[in-house]
């Protein structure tokens, strides 16, 4: 007994949804009800690797894309005009930018709300498909993903997607990002990743941009954000040289990833006059503090070992120069306090005397310190003390233990002391000193004050 086929058309076109365009359309030979069902089917996932079969090196012969373009003509061409709620259409072959134009333009018409984009028409990646602002004319996209091998150029041409709530750019071309962004009033979630940007100043600006997540900004000569309403905020990339605008006065959570490389961080730590190939680098650590000082009233701001130099292998190089240049700091989030010890670690370290030793730290009005990874050594213990000793302003630090990391509190002598230590650091100091502990998310799970 045909179970499947006695079920009705909308729900056998709900289950061809799941699939694959080029493996719905084969259904069509099972039986003349499923004939026409493709015609129907409110999802298009158009993948040309599926159809040309790289493994098996058909993707460069001429008749086999041509035969491919076919198929997408002859499927949209079906629908008619039928509505459409999701299309991904990837294609990693030379095919006809003109017929690409054409089937985003299909679906924009039908009503698409979830469009999902990847072309590259020249596998050398020295030609790149060049999206039409008219493919940018549409009243019900709210989800839009750009991906490798497009550029977007929007100097001729409207843009007109008012309901956009969610774009992905992800190793896109882009220039004139400020006038897209302005064609975006309902925008509230922006994710840019390994932006090709052909413009060197780059302005973030929206006044409905809710969540914003960049990796690498790449090289810029200005990275400004006026995004009043933004209440998450993600940045893993390069230091830009400098940020004119940070407005971000509604920011609730933000993480922040620098990356550079050791020889960078030699150079900035150590700058030489007669290097000017580094001068980007020691210029973009002189102006952080105007993204810092943009972000002041964050609740939450996490900082990475590599921002804060606070990695095993390095010192504290950075950390000083953070709060000597965030006057309106409040809270701080610090994975990890093991580092390496040099001679040039900063005055916010412990490791070393030095007569100016915590000199950055009492002039910083932070009042909450959280510090992730705690493992449970004396060393981390001292530099708690020094913290407690020198932060002026501190009410409040959370130390977390990573639920499933190593730590020396798995040993109940050593657990023992270490509750000893912050029962009388919470007697002899203002501040509430707690031991959490934490999954990797640092979701509180355990009462405060619990030791493993």
């Amino acid at each position: 007994m045909d179970r499947v086929g006695s079920l009705p058309n909308e729900l056998l076109c709900h289950i061809l949804s799941f699939l694959t365009t080029k493996e719905a359309a084969l259904t069509s030979i099972l039986s003349k009800r499923w004939r026409n069902l493709l015609a129907f089917v409110p999802y298009l996932y158009i993948d040309d690797s599926v159809f040309l079969h790289p493994e098996e090196d058909k993707r460069d012969r001429p008749e086999i894309i041509q035969s491919f373009m076919d198929f997408v003509d002859r499927i949209l061409a079906l629908q008619e005009d039928s509505p459409i709620k999701k299309c991904s259409l990837k294609c990693l072959s030379e095919v006809d930018s003109v017929r690409v134009d054409g089937w985003i333009s299909n679906v924009l018409a039908r009503g698409v709300f979830d469009l999902d984009l990847l072309i590259i028409l020249d596998s050398e990646g020295d030609d790149n498909y060049r999206l039409s602002p008219k493919c940018f004319q549409s009243s019900t996209l709210v989800d839009l993903k750009i991906d490798c091998g497009i550029e977007i150029g929007w100097m001729s041409g409207s843009i007109f997607l008012p309901m956009l709530k969610t774009l992905v750019i992800d190793s896109a071309r882009v220039e004139n990002f400020e006038i897209l962004l302005h064609a975006l009033p309902a925008l509230e979630e922006l994710f840019l990743f390994d932006v090709i940007w052909i413009d060197h100043d780059v302005n973030v600006s929206s006044a409905s941009l809710k969540t914003l997540k960049i990796n690498n900004s790449g090289c810029l000569d200005t990275l400004s954000f006026d995004t009043p309403s933004l209440v998450y905020f993600d940045y893993y990339g390069y230091v830009a040289p400098d940020y004119p605008v940070v407005n971000m006065k509604n920011l609730y959570d933000a993480r922040i990833i620098f990356s550079l490389t050791e020889e960078q961080l030699q150079r900035a730590r150590e700058p030489n006059d007669d290097d000017h190939w580094f001068e980007d680098v020691t210029l973009g650590y002189s102006n952080v503090w105007k993204l810092f000082h943009g972000i002041q009233n964050v609740p939450y701001l996490y900082l990475s070992p590599d921002t804060l130099e606070s990695g095993k292998e390095r010192g504290w190089q950075a950390m000083p120069v953070l709060l000597r240049n965030c006057p309106h700091l409040e809270t701080l989030v610090i994975e990890g306090l093991l580092h390496h010890v040099t001679d040039k670690c900063g005055d916010a370290c412990d490791c070393i005397y030095r007569e100016d030793k915590g000199h950055s730290l009492t002039s910083c009005p932070v009042k909450k310190l959280e510090i992730q990874g705690f493992r449970g050594t004396m060393k981390e213990m001292t530099m708690i003390k020094h913290f407690l000793d020198y932060f002026p302003c501190l009410k409040e630090m959370e130390i977390y233990v990573e639920e499933n990391d190593p730590t020396e509190l798995r040993f109940p002598e050593v657990s023992k002391v270490i509750k000893q230590m912050m029962e009388e650091y919470n007697k002899l100091s203002s501040c509430n000193v707690q031991l959490l502990v934490s999954d990797y998310l640092c979701k509180k799970w355990t009462a405060k004050g619990r030791i493993l």
